[in-house]
This record gives C-alpha cells, sequence and structure tokens, in this order.
C-alpha cells in the first residue's frame, strides 16, 4: 500500500488518474496536457504502473494507458478498513440482531 501513496503524492499523478476515469489515453495525449518533459511523464506513468494504478498497453507504435480499476477498488477498501470506516455500523447491526 506504500506504492500506492508514494504513487497518489504528486499532484500531476492525481491528475492523470483524473483523466483515465473517462477511458483510455496514449501517453502524448496525456503528456500534452502537463508543462513537464516527456521523460518526466514516462516517470510518473511508471510510478502509477508500479503502484497498480494505471495499465499500459502497446498499441500502433505508442502506449494507451487505462486505469485498473480493481486495484483503485481494493485501495479504497484497505484504507477504508485501517480508518475503521464501516466497522462500527457493522458492529451495531451485530449487536442489535443479538438482543
Amino acid at each position: 500500500m506504500n506504492a500506492v501513496f508514494d504513487a497518489l503524492a504528486h499532484p500531476i499523478r492525481r491528475q492523470v488518474l483524473e483523466m483515465l476515469k473517462e477511458g483510455g489515453k496514449s501517453a502524448g495525449e496525456l503528456a500534452d496536457a502537463f508543462p513537464v518533459s516527456k521523460p518526466t511523464m514516462s516517470a510518473h506513468f511508471a510510478k502509477l504502473k508500479s503502484a497498480g494504478l494505471i495499465q499500459g498497453e502497446s498499441r500502433g507504435g505508442g502506449i494507451i494507458y487505462t486505469l485498473n480499476l480493481s486495484a483503485v477498488e481494493e485501495v479504497v477498501m484497505a484504507f477504508m478498513g485501517r480508518l475503521g470506516v464501516g466497522e462500527a455500523k457493522e458492529g451495531a447491526a451485530e449487536c442489535a440482531s443479538t438482543q
């Protein structure tokens, strides 16, 4: 989970994830949206990929990135569990059903 938080720590990487919510985009299309060099964007893509948040597929000489929804969902659920979100309601429901 540390890799995910490390990946989410940078605003450009968070914006890339926001852009990918709409669907797959080419590396060039994503890179053109930011005022940084292509190598810097490649490093951002690599960080997001290593955290499992995005997937890259080679198509026609380029790379199309997509959001890895299952990984994002898994991370959100794990984070919510660490915060104890939902546990109080579940515990209250169990107590009510035993009374």
